[in-house]
């Protein structure tokens, strides 16, 4: 839940009917720009989203703070991937899990008999101890292993990862996306992994006509009561999720039914880029996305639209991207 907006000691609630016909109409009126976009780009990976979550550069900082070991590793994770004709981000994938299993360093050690790089365990058939302390073996088992994710490359790299090594912990991949971007360009010398434009991880599709149906659609359920683990197959109340679930549902795209499974569900962008129709989260950690419990609609203008706390209908006000626990990164989804 999310604290609730009070003035005066009562729910400000705003009547934002302008805002909201305004942010429809933007959504809509760039849906032709977007499919002119998208026709010229048909063989790019665009709607994959961004490869990065953070801000332009945000991957540098942590990639500069990499020893010399971990810097021969990532160069073997893209030598074995280019010898073996793999997509740059096959290589990104590999350098998140190995980031986040063992730091990118072949360890002798692990939890139980875990073991090298991507900490892969020989009881369980990866290989003997030899082999999967053996970097280039364990770079090849893991892209042998990939490969056969279904619809690997069609989604962001940690979920990739966390296909392949299925952790306990899959939010914990995420974490180092933007310094593996930062890595296939820097020094897999890709400057265009998507194929989409110039600018690694910086292109993002815009918002679509999905979005301007979704928001009409929260905006029709203002005033209807906030309910906890309300129904998605009704629409007499909602939670914060389940408002921004079926509002989607409603536009044709489907989203997971809790707000830190949302925070999933589409590219990341840095929060001051949001536009109407993306997702604002609030967590208790910001930097923890396993902490998110409040989810809402931006519709522009600096408002938002959610079902906020028992007590509060649904409504439209105002949010600062400044706003305690406000997330850094907003998600759009459909993307």
């Amino acid at each position: 839940m999310k604290a609730g907006f009070l003035v005066g000691g009562l729910v400000a609630v705003v009547t934002v009917a302008v805002v909201g016909v305004s942010a429809v109409t933007m959504v809509v009126n760039e849906e032709q720009a977007a499919d002119r976009a998208r026709r010229a780009n048909q063989s790019c990976n665009a709607m994959l989203g961004p490869i990065t979550s953070g801000p332009a550069g945000s991957g540098a900082a942590a990639a500069a703070q990499l020893t010399d070991e971990q810097r021969e590793t990532v160069a073997k994770i893209i030598a074995i991937g280019k010898k073996r004709k793999m997509p740059p981000r096959a290589w990104q994938v590999a350098i998140q899990a190995g980031m986040t299993e063992s730091g990118l360093r072949s360890l002798a050690y692990g939890d139980r008999d875990s073991l090298g790089i991507f900490q892969m365990r020989p009881s369980m058939g990866w290989g003997t101890p030899e082999q999967v302390t053996n970097a280039e073996y364990a770079i090849n088992k893991f892209y042998d292993v990939l490969i056969e994710v279904p619809n690997w490359a069609e989604q962001r790299p940690g979920e990739s990862a966390q296909d392949v090594e299925r952790s306990a912990f899959p939010d914990r991949y995420h974490q180092w996306e933007p310094m593996a971007a930062h890595l296939i360009g820097n020094v897999g010398l890709v400057a265009d992994p998507t194929g989409c434009g110039e600018g690694t991880g910086r292109l993002l599709p815009a918002p679509t006509k999905q979005a301007g149906n979704a928001i009409k659609w929260a905006l029709g359920q203002q005033g209807k009561p906030y309910q906890w683990g309300a129904l998605t197959t009704h629409q007499d109340s909602f939670d914060c999720s389940s408002l921004m679930l079926q509002a989607y549902r409603e536009a044709g795209v489907t989203l997971p039914r809790v707000s830190r499974q949302q925070f999933q569900a589409g590219a990341l962008l840095p929060v001051e880029q949001a536009q109407p129709g993306d997702l604002l989260f609030w967590a208790y950690d910001p930097s923890n996305p396993a902490t998110i419990h409040h989810v809402a609609m931006y519709l522009g203008d600096g408002k938002i639209v959610e079902a906020q706390q028992t007590g509060v209908p649904v409504h439209v006000r105002p949010v600062s991207f400044t706003e305690n626990e406000l997330v850094p990164q907003a998600v759009r989804p459909g993307v």
